[in-house]
C-alpha cells in the first residue's frame, strides 16, 4: 500500500515510443553541427546521411562515435539500429548524393 503523497510508480517511464526520423535528426543536431542531415527509417531501423565539418580528419569509426555521443543514451534505449553515411562537406560536395541538393 502506498502512503499518501508518495510518488507514482515509475514503470510508465520505461516504455518509450519508437522515435521518428525527425526526432533522430533533432537528437543528432543537438550534439553535432551538421551541414546536411537526412534520416530515414521505420521507428526500429534508421539510415542517416550526416555531413559535418567535425568529421574532418576523423576515420569512419571516430565519425560514428561522434554521432553516438550526440545521441547519448537514446542510442541504447530507443534506437534499435542506425546505419549511417558520415561525410565531410568536401566529401559531400563530391558525392553523387549531393547532386540533387545543389541549387545552381
Amino acid at each position: 500500500m502506498r502512503c499518501p503523497g508518495s510518488p507514482e510508480p515509475l514503470s510508465h517511464n520505461f516504455v518509450m515510443a519508437d522515435p521518428t526520423p525527425a526526432e533522430i535528426e533533432h537528437f543528432i543536431k543537438q550534439g553535432l553541427a551538421c551541414e546536411h542531415l537526412e534520416v530515414e527509417g521505420d521507428g526500429q531501423h534508421f539510415f542517416a546521411t550526416i555531413v559535418s565539418a567535425q568529421f574532418e580528419g576523423a576515420n569512419r569509426v571516430a565519425r560514428h562515435q561522434k554521432v553516438y555521443k550526440a545521441l547519448g543514451d537514446r542510442m541504447r534505449e530507443q534506437i534499435h539500429a542506425l546505419s549511417m553515411k558520415t561525410l565531410t562537406p568536401a566529401e559531400w560536395a563530391a558525392s553523387p548524393d549531393a547532386a540533387g541538393t545543389h541549387h545552381h
